[in-house]
């Protein structure tokens, strides 16, 4: 951490909440430097005291199975996971398309959002996925390589694996919009299912869809 740095920075790095989070705990006159009440935009030096006041916020993080077409995000005012949890003061991580399924991590902290989403292999993310074509020996090799595609262009290297000749596993380091779909797509193949499941370290294990279970950070 580089000093001077901004308060709400200064928050984040230290694991107290989002920018957005800390933000607010400024705003509500609970952040403090060196006993005097901090304004947002305040610079903290390295040997300053900062302290947080008032009730900490519970962290939550949970692991969810989204059924088939549901959607992620709000859809023209259709129901979404969105709708089912912000209610509870929880947000999905990222977002899995209506006609896919599987895993979705659901929390409160944005800060844990801002990390899983960035491309840190530590969340690589694992999918299968069913076409109805016979699968191509080749796809692994084209996968491993780099895709360049027309709608999405280039992307990164990808790890797949022929499971029998119409399924297949496919594992990302970045998430693209419909970025599965699109690769194969290209590649003349129509899928009929695809299914997350595994983000990092956390399973979809036997969770059934719309089931959840709770994860530690």
């Amino acid at each position: 951490m580089e000093y001077p740095i901004r308060i709400n920075k200064y928050l984040r790095g230290k694991g107290f909440a989002s920018r957005r989070e800390a933000d607010k705990l400024v705003e509500d006159g609970l952040v403090f430097i060196n006993d005097r009440k901090a304004e947002n935009g305040m610079l903290v030096n390295e040997k300053d005291k900062v302290e947080v006041k008032g009730k900490t916020k519970e962290y939550q993080y949970l692991a969810y199975y989204k059924p088939r077409g549901l959607a992620t995000q709000n859809l023209a005012g259709k129901k979404s996971v969105v709708d089912d949890w912000s209610k509870r003061g929880l947000y999905p991580i990222g977002r899995l398309d209506k006609e896919s399924e599987g895993l979705l991590l659901l929390t409160n902290d944005g800060r844990f959002t801002t990390e899983v989403l960035s491309e840190n292999p530590k969340y690589e993310k694992e999918y299968v996925v069913k076409v109805k074509e016979p699968l191509r020996k080749g796809i692994e090799a084209i996968f491993k390589k780099g895709m360049q595609t027309k709608s999405l262009g280039s992307l990164l290297p990808a790890k797949a694996k022929i499971i029998n000749k119409t399924t297949m596993s496919v594992i990302l380091n970045e998430g693209k919009r419909h970025q599965i779909r699109v690769m194969l797509s290209e590649l003349r193949y129509t899928i009929e299912s695809l299914k997350r499941i595994r983000i990092g370290d956390i399973k979809l294990g036997d969770l059934k869809p719309g089931q959840t279970r709770p994860i530690d950070k």
